[in-house]
């Protein structure tokens, strides 16, 4: 049986393992950590508030879904999950307020009712969107972007005719603009360039069939939370004869011949034929590939936006609130180039509010709830964090409790806050970038490291520093593709 080392129990490190234990390796994850999940974890604060530490958002349950499927399991034996009926609830500064249902119908309708744009041009985007990411998401997505023979596959003719709609020569927010007039759906539509941590305004229109996702396929919850995704899934890798190792971090990487052949930790010496790095990939190179030539072009590319977040105990329910809430800032453009140009945060930034009491009630006390309050910030670049986390603070407050109505300060029964630095030490996410390098430029996604590298055979990577790219659903992607590289060995799966 062959051997396989993950370094790392991210979701794309465990979802590597599952998949290559299928295949037939006898596979070990070694984490630095006391426990899974990489940004994926959970905590508790006193007084009886449950937190998702990193991501909140849940899109394309079925790749999870794959994995059980994949190991001949049935996925509601580990966890369940709900399409969310309203996906986000929108605050803006003039004080509209507009809630994003799933339904496409109701959502049409409130954006017609709200800003002013007719049903049937908001219906015909979402069509368009649609089909252009079904047009193009296996070859961008779901293969290398580094082999030929992706380039010949028969999904390469699905994707040709939609280049010339896809807004490879503009920007998002250009072609956002052209689309509505209305400067507040632009800046909603805008948004999703943060879902990978770049800018609007340099990002290329590409990125604009990420709300394809949310609105077309659904925002989703799993049963307990995101960390309920990581902790299935590794009860499934357990069960695959997966060998799961904490508080053991990586040292090296071990390479002869110009293959890789294990790694080393503190406690010893792992020999391997398969080495997954689920480790951001600038650190996989600098601390575990010293000797090794490093991709200089790939690690020096502008990295990617990070996170200021602060989990606070709220003394009270607000019914006009939902999962996932937006309050926009007045000046998007301003923002943003604070955060890419300037390296600091701006004066109104945009809050991002997620709430899982709504759904798991059992996450904050009676009468009370959780909140997890992001802001999006520039990369660790030795910035004074901590001014910038008191003055951000005043800033959120003032913004949130201007917009219901209510003193917030005086609702907060309790806080920790998680800032770049933090990121980067617990997470070994470079400079705390939460995405690897940003896609400000069109050639982004072909400058981001690939699943393999052609230097050293048996070395894969894995995860949101790598191709496809950060956040859930392409990390299970990046797995995949990594692991539909490496040579079936036999399965040894039961059902």
């Amino acid at each position: 049986m062959a051997k396989a080392v993950v370094i790392g129990s991210g979701i794309g490190g465990i979802a590597a393992a599952i998949r290559l234990a299928v295949k037939g390796s006898a596979v070990t994850v070694l984490e630095t950590n006391a426990s899974f999940g990489g940004k994926m974890t959970q905590f508790t604060l006193p007084g009886g508030y449950r937190f998702d530490a990193g991501p909140s958002l849940f899109t394309l349950p079925h790749l999870v879904d794959d994995l059980f499927n994949l190991a001949n399991r049935n996925p509601k034996d580990y966890f369940q999950y709900q399409r969310l009926p309203i996906v986000t609830q929108y605050f803006w500064p003039d004080g509209t307020r507009l809630t994003a249902h799933a339904a496409a119908d109701d959502f049409a309708r409130e954006v017609e009712s709200k800003l002013g744009i007719p049903q049937e041009k908001l219906h015909r985007h979402l069509e368009k969107v649609a089909r252009l990411y079904h047009a193009t998401a296996n070859t961008f997505l779901h293969k290398s972007l580094h082999k030929l023979d992706t380039y010949l596959s028969p999904d390469v003719l699905k994707t040709l005719p939609a280049l010339p709609e896809l807004g490879l020569t503009t920007t998002m927010h250009a072609a956002n603009a052209r689309a509505f007039s209305d400067p507040r759906l632009v800046q909603l539509l805008d948004r999703y360039a943060t879902y990978n941590g770049s800018d609007p305004y340099q990002a290329p229109g590409t990125l604009n069939l990420i709300p394809h996702l949310e609105f077309n396929i659904g925002a989703f919850y799993p049963q307990g939370g995101i960390y309920a995704i990581a902790e299935s899934l590794v009860r499934l890798g357990e069960e695959l004869g997966v060998q799961f190792r904490y508080n053991e971090p990586v040292t090296e990487i071990i390479t002869q011949g110009g293959k890789a052949t294990g790694v080393r930790t503190a406690q010893g010496t792992y020999e391997a034929e398969v080495v997954v790095s689920n480790m951001d990939v600038v650190p996989t190179y600098r601390k575990l590939l010293p000797k090794q030539p490093a991709p200089e072009r790939t690690l020096r590319q502008p990295r990617s936006s990070s996170a200021l977040i602060y989990y606070w105990g709220i003394s009270r329910t607000f019914p006009e609130l939902d999962l996932h809430n937006i309050f926009f800032s007045q000046d998007y453009q301003q923002e943003f180039a604070h955060i890419f140009q300037k390296g600091t945060i701006a004066e109104d930034p945009t809050v991002y509010v997620n709430i899982t009491s709504k759904y798991t009630p059992e996450d904050a006390p009676a009468g009370h709830e959780n909140w997890f309050v992001m802001v999006n910030v520039p990369h660790n670049a030795g910035q004074d964090w901590n001014e910038l986390i008191r003055k951000t603070r005043q800033q959120v407050v003032r913004k949130v409790s201007q917009a219901l109505g209510v003193d917030l300060e005086a609702l907060i029964t309790v806080e920790k806050v998680w800032d770049p630095r933090g990121i980067e030490a617990d997470t070994s996410s470079f400079a705390g970038a939460l995405y690897g390098s940003s896609s400000n430029n069109m050639m982004a996604a072909f400058l981001r490291h690939p699943n393999f590298t052609n230097k050293l055979k048996g070395l894969y990577f894995v995860g949101g520093s790598v191709h496809p790219g950060g956040g859930i659903p392409l990390c299970l992607l990046s797995a995949k593709i990594a692991a539909d590289l490496v040579p079936v060995v036999r399965s040894e799966v039961q059902a």
